[in-house]
This record gives C-alpha cells, structure tokens and sequence, in this order.
C-alpha cells in the first residue's frame, strides 16, 4: 500500500520506512505528492498536531496518510519545549534549527544537575485511511539531557538525549528504532494495524491487506 509521510523531514521518512517498509508499506514524502503545503502546527498536544497534518495531506490527496508530532519534554523545564520543540528557540530571534534549539535547552538546563536532567521524547502518530477512519497511537522514550552534545548521527534533540548505550546521535539507527519514541509508536501502530487485518480477515474470507 501507497502512503504518504506527512513530512518534509528526509530523516522521520528514513525512521517510518524502516519499521513500516518490511510490512508491506510503501512510503513516500508528502513532497513527492503535493509540494510547498505548509501545516501550523498549533495543536495543544501532540496527538492534535499528528491529525491535523494528517488530515490535511489526506484531504489534498485522497491517499492514505500518516503523520507524526514529537517533541521533548524536560521535567526540570516544567515540560518543555513540548509541543514547541521545533521552534523553541524562536523567541530569541536566532531562528529554530536544530543548532539554536540545542543550544537554548543548554542555557536553560545550565547548573542542573545529572539526576534531575530527566526528560523524555513523545511520538504521538495518525494514519489516516478516511475521513473518518482513523488508527492513532502514542510512544515515549525516558532518558537524560548530557551536558554537551554527543555523537553525529540524528537529528534535533537526538545529541543532547541520553539513553543506555549513549545519545541518540551515537547509537545506530537500529538501536535508536529499538528504544525510541518513534520506534515505540510505530510498534503500537503495527499492532494496531494487524489487529484490523485479523479482524478483516475473519469477516472477509481472502481479504489480505487494509
């Protein structure tokens, strides 16, 4: 099956074809189908920013399409950045790349200690197979904020998260998927979409995919 990654990020593409492309998926970057769309993310959770994007792909397209919000919640930071991961360093007028969002949660988290540098990442997935036909989900990862940045591989937050074994940017993308949010969510997604399939199936003799 054809589904769009309601994404322009080339690297949750890579993480959601991982998982999902052994089961039969085909992904594809909302880029590759309907360019130049921008979705506000204006939710006040992540699971209601993952369905507006959704939705919004789904409706342009008439596609199948899944979309994900995650962010990091540092428990020493009241929650954030949240669901204003993204764009957390926005307010210092240096813009909100990966670069300057580090370096804010540093300054923020600057004379806190390891024990309660605390945080986890939070992954809430839509995949939208109608307008009302909705499989939703929700993973999470506990972990650490370093003190520097560690490691060259990830994206975003990946370089200051902690985990058993390193940060998300020092560990491979098969560990990151094992332990991850993302991974996490996708697992539950998976069993979420089998569940469906059984079910067709018992209704539907022959019936073979979603």
């Amino acid at each position: 099956m054809k589904v769009i990654v309601a994404t322009k990020n080339r690297h949750k593409l890579t993480e959601f074809s991982r998982i999902l492309g052994p089961l039969g998926y085909r992904l594809v970057s909302q880029e590759e189908v309907c360019p130049g769309i921008e979705v506000e993310e204006d939710g006040a959770t992540f699971l209601e920013n993952a369905r507006k994007k959704a939705l919004e792909i789904f409706r342009r397209t008439g596609l199948p399409t899944i979309a994900d919000d995650s962010g990091l919640c540092v428990d020493a930071l009241d929650g954030a950045p949240g669901v204003h991961s993204a764009r957390y360093a926005d307010d210092e007028g240096t813009g909100h790349d990966d670069k300057a969002n580090n370096k804010k949660l540093l300054r923020e988290l600057a004379g806190v200690p390891m024990e309660e540098r605390t945080a986890r990442f939070v992954c809430a997935i839509s995949f939208v197979l109608g307008e009302e036909d909705l499989v939703e989900c929700q993973g999470t990862c506990e972990g650490h904020i370093a003190f520097t940045e560690q490691g060259d591989n990830g994206f975003g937050y990946d370089p200051l998260f902690l985990v058993e074994g390193g940060s998300f940017a020092s560990i491979s993308g098969a560990e990151k998927d094992r332990v991850s949010h993302r991974g996490n969510a996708l697992r539950k997604l998976q069993a979420l979409l089998e569940e469906r399939r059984d079910i067709a199936a018992e209704e539907e003799p022959g019936f073979t995919t979603i």
